[in-house]
């Protein structure tokens, strides 16, 4: 006797929704932006399609300019970066040098202050007529109250200045790198009789190279896309780069037209470096195969390790070190040139700007009200994202890994563009996010 099962109920499937509104969110914030670029680059003011806007910013100097002082001043930090990040990264993770826990304390110091932070604190210090070093220079060597050794105003200083708090990223990635070298393969290298140069060579700079490429290429993105710094010492000095040029485009008269089309190089410039450093480092990676390995052994500097403390920390001195210093200094007293005794300090600012100016405490509780929604939004949409693309639980998952991390490959810049153009136009913003709601569930 054969008793037939009962039939199970249907049960509603909610991972097309849950897939569906996920992949809605992140085209929203990122493929919306990127549309009305497209559209805006590629159309006149009255929504006719014209390659006008491209050809004006080939050939009008006031683009052309911007434009290849971005791309030097880029190359710069990122060249800065490397010769300054490596040989640090290399004496704090794989020497005995003393004091190299503070160094890394001090480089992460850097990595957490803002970049337009670090540009008010150098034009106190090198500005060319009030900068503190200037004067020191004027007191020690006697001369006259206009001359100066350093100039902040310049495409030099503003390189240096965005170098300064660039580095750190090829710093981490480096020194990581260094730091899981197994011990092993230095060793066979040393037992074949190769020296210290011919193993860093041959065996761990190939194997740091990767690391070093991708910060290099962090660096240059970072300065080809900031904004803060050049606002604060390239204006003053009369000279633009493209994002501080593509702000001036939306002051009056606003040309919207010509920011979308200024903003899409920098995009294809951003995809052909990461397709670049794709093809240097295909078939480069490395893996260790087999059991545990040790860690790396530091090496012995002998005599020269307080010779590279001190190196290492003049190097941290600049981002870090100094700065704060001098704005600890502008802080506590009356005028910025005068000297720094008990007779000059005064708290009159900081009462001013916490207890009688009211727009602080407005902008400190937006600023954390911000901070905690972006960061509390943000970690949950990636949990959410990463979970389901690694476990790959629901059909379309590499669709939402794709859409989650293309914003690491766009200038943000470029986001916040295409983001100000979509939801000035709140006509259109319902069509688009319709058309690309329909687009995820096709691609689905």
């Amino acid at each position: 006797m054969t008793v037939a099962a009962a039939p199970r109920r249907a049960r509603l499937d909610a991972s097309l929704p849950v897939l569906g509104v996920l992949a809605l969110v992140l085209c929203v914030l990122v493929l919306l932006p990127l549309g009305w670029l497209l559209w805006y680059g590629f159309t006149d003011k009255t929504g006719a399609p014209t390659l006008a806007n491209f050809a004006r910013l080939a050939t009008d100097r006031s683009f052309v300019g911007p434009f290849l002082s971005t791309i030097a001043i880029a190359l710069g930090v990122a060249t800065l970066s490397c010769v300054v990040a490596t040989p640090l990264a290399w004496l704090v993770a794989r020497t005995d040098m003393p004091g190299h826990r503070l160094v890394r304390l001090l480089v992460m110091a850097s990595f957490v202050t803002p970049p337009f932070l670090g540009a008010i604190a150098w034009e106190i210090l090198a500005a060319p007529n009030s900068g503190l070093l200037n004067q020191w220079y004027r007191a020690l060597l006697g001369l006259d109250p206009y001359a100066h050794v350093f100039d902040i105003y310049t495409v030099e200083g503003l390189t240096f200045v965005m170098g300064c708090y660039a580095f750190p990223y090829v710093f981490v990635l480096v020194a990581n790198a260094l730091e899981r070298i197994p011990a092993e393969l230095e060793d066979a290298s040393a037992i074949l009789g190769g020296g210290r140069w011919h193993t860093f060579r041959r065996v761990s700079l190939p194997i740091v190279l990767p690391s070093l490429l991708a910060g290099a290429l962090i660096a240059f993105l970072q300065a080809m896309t900031q904004f803060g710094a050049p606002a604060i010492l390239a204006l003053p000095a009369g000279f633009h780069v493209i994002t501080t040029k593509i702000w001036s485009l939306f002051q009056f008269p606003p040309d919207p037209h010509l920011a979308a089309a200024a903003s899409l190089p920098l995009l294809l410039l951003t995809l052909l470096l990461l397709r670049g450093q794709h093809w240097l480092l295909k078939g480069r990676g490395y893996t260790v195969i087999g059991g545990k390995s040790g860690p790396p052994r530091r090496i012995a500097l002998g005599a020269w390790r307080w010779p590279a403390f001190l190196f290492a920390l003049a190097i941290v001195a600049l981002p870090v070190l100094l700065p704060y210093a001098a704005l600890l200094k502008t802080a506590v007293v009356r005028t910025v040139s005068e000297p720094l005794t008990w007779s000059a300090l005064t708290w009159r600012d900081f009462r001013f700007v916490f207890t009688e100016f009211s727009a602080t405490r407005l902008a400190l509780a937006n600023t954390f009200i911000l901070g905690v929604l972006s960061a509390t939004m943000g970690t949950a949409l990636a949990l959410v994202v990463a979970f389901l693309a690694a476990r790959r639980l629901l059909p379309g998952a590499r669709l939402l890994g794709f859409l989650a991390t293309a914003p690491a490959a766009i200038p943000g810049i470029v986001l916040g563009v295409g983001l100000f153009l979509a939801y000035t136009r709140p006509p259109f913003v319902l069509y688009g996010t319709l058309m690309i709601l329909l687009l995820a569930f096709i691609t689905i």
